[in-house]
C-alpha cells in the first residue's frame, strides 16, 4: 500500500496551462483580390464592444461620416504609405460588410457580417480602417474632405507658386496648410497657411489648385 504523507499536496503537471489561441477570422472576410485605388484610412479599431461582435473604432477626424457612410470596410495591419499589392507583413487585408454603425462616446461602433462574437472582435483590434473615397458622403457648399487637398498646387493671386498640399494641421481654432516648396537655396522647406477666409480666394479640387492672399516672403 501506498503511504501519502499527512498534508503533502497533490502532484501537478510541471507544464503551464496552454495561452489562449487568437481567435480564426472567417475566410470569408479576407480580402484576396486588388485593394481599391481610393482607399482613405479614416481610424483604427481601439476595442471590441460588447459580447455579440461589434467592434469599436476610433476616427481620425472629429467628423466620422465616411465612417458612418461607407458599407464597406477594409481592414489593414499596419499603416500603409501606397496601396501596392494585396498584404502587410504577411497579414492579409480584411473586407468587412457593415450591417450597422453610429457614434458612440466620440467612437464609432459597428457591427459587420462574419463577426458574430467578442473573440473575433477582439481579433479585430489594432487594424487600421480603410474606407473608398468614393464612398463619402457628398461634402456641403464651401466645405472640403483634407484628402482632396493633399498634393493641389498652392498659388498666390500674383500667380507665384508657394508649393504643394503636404498635409493639414488642426490647432483646434481652424486648420492650416502645410504646403512643401523649394526655398531659394533649393533646400526643401515648408510654408505653413491658415486654410480660413481671411487668406482663401480660390480652392479647385478638381484643378487640384488653390488661390490664397500670402506672399513668398511671408
Amino acid at each position: 500500500m501506498t503511504e501519502r504523507k499527512q498534508g503533502a499536496a497533490p502532484r501537478r503537471p510541471l507544464t503551464s496551462p496552454a495561452a489562449p489561441q487568437p481567435a480564426r477570422l472567417p475566410a470569408a472576410l479576407v480580402h484576396a483580390d486588388a485593394l481599391p485605388e481610393d482607399l482613405v484610412e479614416v481610424g483604427y479599431v481601439g476595442a471590441a464592444y460588447g459580447i455579440r461582435g461589434w467592434i469599436k473604432v476610433q476616427p481620425h477626424a472629429q467628423d466620422a461620416e465616411a465612417l458612418l457612410n461607407a458599407r464597406r470596410w477594409w481592414l489593414l495591419a499596419v499603416p500603409r504609405p501606397g496601396l501596392a499589392g494585396s498584404a502587410d507583413a504577411g497579414v492579409p487585408p480584411l473586407c468587412l460588410k457593415i450591417a450597422q454603425a453610429r457614434e458612440h462616446s466620440g467612437t464609432v461602433v459597428a457591427q459587420a457580417a462574419g463577426v458574430a462574437d467578442r473573440n473575433l472582435a477582439e481579433a479585430l483590434k489594432g487594424r487600421r480602417v480603410w474606407v473608398r473615397r468614393a464612398d463619402f458622403p457628398a461634402p456641403q457648399e464651401n466645405e472640403f474632405y483634407w484628402v482632396d487637398l493633399i498634393g493641389c498646387a498652392v498659388s498666390n493671386e500674383s500667380g507665384e507658386s508657394l508649393g504643394e498640399v503636404s498635409g493639414l494641421i488642426d490647432n483646434g481654432a481652424h486648420q492650416i496648410l502645410q504646403v512643401a516648396c523649394t526655398l531659394p537655396d533649393g533646400k526643401p522647406g515648408e510654408r505653413l497657411i491658415p486654410f480660413v477666409d481671411a487668406y482663401l480666394r480660390e480652392v479647385d479640387t478638381a484643378a487640384r489648385r488653390i488661390v490664397v492672399d500670402w506672399g513668398l516672403d511671408y
